[in-house]
């Protein structure tokens, strides 16, 4: 009946109660039996004196399990932590037990209770043995009992090391758990062909297709540490082109409680493809250079400026003044940010195209540091709407940048963008001359400007992930603009540490490159998530080249031509060293594009065209005055000697 109850169903636990009178009942069974080793298996022994000092030793062993509480672990997923808590409970016994009969011997309290401590080793070893085969025995007869829930999954783990072994266990002593593991598989020849725990290890190049399907895995579950993301990238995508899906443990850091669970293994996404090696968030020289800093973050609820928002929350700041137009956006990040236990910041919803608001705003909260975030990024929209991306990308730059030397502020970080080198669209056009804009400032002011500049970053707003992810959910098929297109990828907080990291490190007129890694193939990279899909490619979803969109390119470039770059104390980051131009007359051309932006005139791109030389069009409207423009007067007079800002 006990048994039965301990193991009546996957849904309940066993009383812990019950479970500690099993133990007490245990003890007692061990004492007598300590009593028959002592004397050789007979029963020349005080019987009487046994049955006074039993109930003694069943309370000290009570007091003991009390304390440690080795009776609440649960019994079908015993482990070596609840053995180590069995061993200290016998071990607290013993020793009180010990106390009490030398105590008893000084004062003679109980003539009977004359425990000898041989009897107290003895029954201290065989108590020890017998609690902890007992667990052992009953979470096996459970095993047993609920064969009925057979296993309908049968998965692999890719590494057979600590992480792969814990992985197992996860999944083995889960209650509901209908997978089976048939082996690992790893690629170190002295465990292939070995077994752990009973299971066998494979060599990488027994994988194959004809082995996945006659042993009929569905799932391999790739559970290594600490592995370069290059090789992680390699591995896997060696992995999807078999009929399985893929799944991955998380960091060790991330398990909760220092253990893994099931529902943390996830299949894996493409981001953990193009994921890049951690990074340190908290760092000494940005928390030097924002302590006790009242810093102003725009465009602070985006993709990257709440991210650099989460990652000030961690400095010790004076004041932190969060602005963006987009309410809602906002209004998410401060509840937040709230729930994370960080209050000391302002959310405000303004528009920095609006000046007379943003100079209220610096002359209210007096920024010390400036990063500048807020910006219209999406290439094709702006390309229509070419009015709105010279308003905010290049006037909302101005205004901020104009307001910042205005109240006296330490430094200001513009954040540009990969598609500002050689450009070939209006977005990328108008954050070229923002950077362009932010030059001729540091030029003439005090305030110490300072660019950064970087490409795609992985789950922005209107990045390809997304998209390619929803399309795979609608059955495809996925939209890919050309099949030789490829992109630079960073992760959102890498990015957004990078840029602090700028910022500290700056001194005014630098443009900062950040090492975006190898460029990814988007076709590829379609081709993976719809393998990691567990789908095939082209059966289940295809992909449709609907051609180059206005003003995309076919690659980016994080270096302009006549560009090169010095290293910094950061391997990731290095300074470009770029044109030197005439000042006065860009500010000149840029003043005059605001100016003729405002009445809504037709020759905005043209004068862009005029400001940025190497501004041509591609696939786009504009790409007629290329044609008919005659620019070169004024790239004449820009001189091309390169200079180290």
């Amino acid at each position: 009946m006990i048994l039965k109850y301990l193991t009546n169903s996957s849904q309940r636990y066993a009383s812990k109660w019950l479970v500690l009178c099993i133990d007490l009942l245990i003890v007692g069974f061990s004492f007598v039996l300590s009593y028959l080793i002592r004397f050789n298996l007979t029963f020349d022994f005080d019987v009487k004196n046994l049955m006074v000092q039993l109930p003694m030793v069943v309370l000290t062993a009570l007091i003991s399990f009390l304390i440690v509480g080795s009776y609440k672990g649960v019994v079908r997923h015993t482990g070596v932590r609840d053995v180590y808590n069995i061993f200290n409970a016998v071990c607290l016994s013993s020793i009180i037990l010990i106390f009490i009969v030398i105590g008893n011997r000084q004062l003679d309290f109980i003539n009977s209770f004359t425990v000898p401590l041989s009897i107290i080793i003895i029954n201290s070893l065989i108590t020890f043995v017998v609690l902890t085969a007992s667990r052992f025995v009953f979470k096996s007869m459970y095993n047993r009992m609920n064969g009925t829930i057979k296993a309908n999954k049968y998965v692999l783990i890719y590494g057979a090391g600590e992480s792969g072994v814990l992985t197992h266990g996860a999944i083995t002593n889960h209650s509901k758990s209908r997978y089976k593991v048939l082996g690992y598989v790893d690629s170190d020849v002295k465990k292939i062909g070995k077994n752990i725990n009973g299971v066998p290890v494979f060599g990488r190049k027994s994988l194959t297709e004809t082995f996945i399907v006659k042993n009929n895995i569905s799932e391999i579950i790739f559970s290594i540490q600490n592995i370069d993301s290059r090789k992680l990238r390699k591995t896997v995508e060696g992995l999807v082109d078999l009929p399985i899906i893929v799944k991955i443990v998380p960091p060790i850091e991330d398990w909760i409680n220092g253990e893994l669970k099931v529902s943390q293994i996830k299949q894996v996404q493409i981001e953990d493809l193009l994921d890049r090696a951690p990074i340190n968030i908290k760092n000494s020289k940005i928390a030097m250079e924002l302590m006790n800093k009242s810093i102003l973050v725009t465009g602070g609820a985006g993709s990257i400026g709440s991210e650099i928002v989460r990652q000030i929350c961690n400095y010790s700041y004076k004041s932190l003044i969060i602005i963006d137009s987009a309410e809602s956006a906002l209004y998410d990040l401060q509840q937040e940010l709230k729930q994370n236990g960080f209050h000391n910041f302002i959310p405000i919803v303004t528009d920095i195209r609006d000046k007379n608001r943003m100079n209220a705003l610096f002359e209210e909260h007096r920024p010390n540091v400036v990063f500048h975030a807020a910006a219209y990024k999406h290439v094709p929209l702006m390309e229509y709407n070419s009015y709105e991306a010279i308003k905010i990308n290049v006037g909302g730059t101005k205004n901020v940048a104009d307001l910042s030397v205005l109240h006296g502020v330490e430094k200001f970080v513009f954040i540009s963008t990969d598609k500002a080198v050689n450009p070939t669209n209006v977005m990328g056009a108008t954050k070229r001359i923002a950077e362009m804009y932010i030059s001729c400032m540091q030029n003439e002011n005090k305030t110490k400007f300072i660019t950064t500049r970087f490409g795609n970053v992985l789950g922005s707003n209107g990045s390809v992930i997304p998209l390619f992810r929803k399309q795979i959910e609608k059955g495809g098929p996925l939209t890919l603009t050309h099949k030789d297109i490829t992109r630079y990828f960073m992760t959102i907080p890498e990015a957004s540490q990078l840029v602090l990291e700028a910022g500290a490190m700056g001194e005014g007129g630098e443009i900062f490159i950040f090492d975006m890694g190898e460029s990814v193939k988007i076709y590829d990279l379609a081709k993976n998530m719809i393998k990691l899909s567990g789908l095939r490619y082209p059966e289940d979803i295809d992909i449709k080249i609907t051609g180059l969109r206005p003003g995309e390119k076919l690659y980016e470039e994080l270096l302009a031509n006549g560009e090169n770059t010095l290293p910094t104390y950061h391997q990731k980051i290095k300074i470009s060293k770029v044109r030197d131009v005439d000042y006065a007359r860009v500010r000149s051309k840029i003043d005059e594009l605001c100016i003729t932006n405002m009445f809504f005139s037709g020759n905005t791109v043209k004068l862009m065209k005029e400001i940025v030389p190497e501004y041509v069009s591609k696939n786009s409207q504009f790409c007629e005055l290329d044609k008919n423009s005659n620019i070169s007067d004024f790239q004449n007079k820009t001189t091309l000697k390169i200079v180290e800002q």
